[in-house]
């Protein structure tokens, strides 16, 4: 292949991935708009649609798994295709719900199985498989930004949607909207897997799993991870609440979740950058620390439109900013043949973060009546995620040579 014809790779590759990224993404980051319009339209409590939102992110986590697997195996094209259809059934069923299982069933399983295909997981492995090292950590870090700017961009879409239109006809065009990615994903059409034969692997499923769940960096890079699912999803969906709670309206919130978007453009380009150039597990450490910080302030702050936007940019920088170094310490430690499958386990900690942070920032609101405890937690979390990252190994590993991992170094 010429030098031109892996530029115009990676540009289709980038263009196609950070598109789907962009889309699927974006809508995502919105559901916490819809919080208040369903529990009060259906009755419900926000425990309920707590739930619903923790259990899609449960399911993103463990159908990702899978969809990794059968990504790296088969291809990344049909893993998409599948999931689009999915985002689509799921938006339409979680607008039409008529009792909260039905609403779990729907915006929960079929949304989480829907993100699973069309997410970080599957998106890094393309890129892993078709983008040289040199360039693979800027390659996620554009991926991320643009998941970023997809929050940016549908957040206040979705509000100017629900508006004008009402909570249900918003979902329903959003559904429509997410079958966008159906044509975006024939851009990530590898010819490794045209033929539908599987690639050869040096390693099998169960080779590789051993081997990453054995070495002690893998799991500290799981427990951050973890950490980072329960911070996001919990100030994501809860954020609108509180806000409202503290007597300031639903356009902060929309204004907030918007400017989260829009910052972390520049932080998750520059953490993907950065990993170039230093050590990843640095670059994690920093960022949990920080946000840890950035929420303490927050919280004891005097609450204002002002110091909403201020967080909201803050933490924006730091949002999802933890996704290319993670992966890209995952594709050099362990090489990019089941980079799709092991970041996939890696999200899957992330989700398992994500279900306790939605659920119970829900379940604590309907028994205290305040989201303090949440918050505190939040931030004993954010110090913990920067200790365990401190001691992760990047060195790529040696196999065969029969000796445990030192958690030390770089």
């Amino acid at each position: 292949m010429t030098d031109t014809a892996k530029k115009l790779s990676m540009t289709h590759v980038l263009i196609c991935g950070a598109a789907i990224v962009t889309l699927s993404m974006g809508v995502r980051h919105g559901f916490g708009l819809w919080l208040q319009p369903i529990t009060q339209a259906q009755g419900w409590t926000r425990e309920t649609f707590s739930l619903a939102i923790a259990v899609q992110n449960l399911a993103w986590g463990v159908f990702g798994i899978f969809a990794g697997m059968t990504a790296d195996r088969f291809g990344a094209f049909r893993v998409i295709v599948v999931g689009a259809v999915l985002y689509a059934l799921g938006l339409v069923g979680m607008a039409l719900s008529p009792t909260g299982l039905i609403f779990t069933l729907t915006a929960g399983v079929l949304i989480g199985a829907a993100q699973a295909g069309t997410t970080y997981a599957v998106i890094y492995g393309v890129i892993g498989r078709n983008i040289s090292a040199s360039q693979r950590s800027w390659a996620m870090g554009v991926a991320a930004a643009a998941g970023s700017f997809g929050q940016f961009l549908m957040v206040p879409t979705e509000g100017f949607l629900i508006s004008t239109l009402g909570w249900q006809q918003a979902l329903l065009v959003l559904s429509a909207a997410v079958l966008l990615i159906v044509p975006l994903a024939f851009g990530l059409r590898e010819k490794t897997f045209h033929t539908g034969v599987p690639a050869r692997r040096e390693q099998t499923i169960a080779q590789a799993l051993g081997e990453a769940f054995k070495y002690p960096s893998f799991q500290l890079l799981m427990a951050g991870y973890f950490v980072c699912g329960f911070q996001v999803v919990f100030i994501g969906v809860h954020m609108p609440s509180y806000l409202k709670d503290k007597g300031l309206s639903p356009e902060v919130a929309g204004y907030a979740l918007a400017l989260i978007g829009l910052f972390n453009v520049f932080g998750t380009y520059a953490a993907g950058t950065l990993g170039q150039k230093m050590a990843k597990k640095n670059i994690l450490a920093t960022i949990y620390f920080s946000r840890a910080v950035v929420i303490a302030v927050f919280i004891a702050a005097p609450i204002s439109p002002t110091s909403v936007y201020i967080f909201a940019s803050v933490m924006g920088l730091l949002w999802l900013s933890t996704v290319p170094p993670t992966n890209a310490a995952v594709a050099q430690i362990f090489g990019i043949q089941h980079l799709s499958m092991l970041s996939g386990f890696i999200f899957f900690s992330h989700q398992i973060g994500s279900f306790m942070g939605v659920w119970l920032g829900g379940f604590l609101y309907d028994r205290t009546g305040s989201y303090d405890i949440v918050w505190y937690i939040a931030i004993g979390l954010g110090v913990f995620a920067g200790l365990v990252n401190l001691p992760v190994r990047e060195a790529p590993i040696t196999r065969g040579a029969g000796r445990a991992e030192l958690p030390q170094g770089t």
